[in-house]
């Protein structure tokens, strides 16, 4: 079972719910430069690309959604080639 950790920023509660903790989201941070978030049931990409360039202070090039077989919402965030994904996912404890 996948370790979920909440975010405590403020708005970051609110859209993204906790950041994505599994072999495969890992291997994307280090191979991909995305980052995995489960987010709100009614987050659009441009709410969820606005919180994530906001809180992080990053760039985000590309946004894909899916939702699993829990019917829970994610997220994969590509970030700009300058940030890297392992940066963040440090900070956020992922890594």
């Amino acid at each position: 079972m996948a370790k979920e950790k909440k975010l405590t920023k403020t708005g970051l509660g609110k859209t993204l719910y906790y950041p994505l903790i599994t072999e495969k989201a890992v291997g994307m941070i280090e191979s991909q430069n995305k980052l995995a978030f489960v987010v709100r049931d009614s987050a659009t990409r441009t709410e969820i690309k606005q919180v994530v360039e906001e809180q992080f202070q990053v760039k985000v090039v590309g946004i894909n959604l899916v939702r699993d077989r829990k019917g829970r919402k994610k997220v994969f965030v590509k970030l700009d080639k300058k940030f890297k994904a392992g940066d963040i996912a440090i900070k956020l404890g992922v890594l």
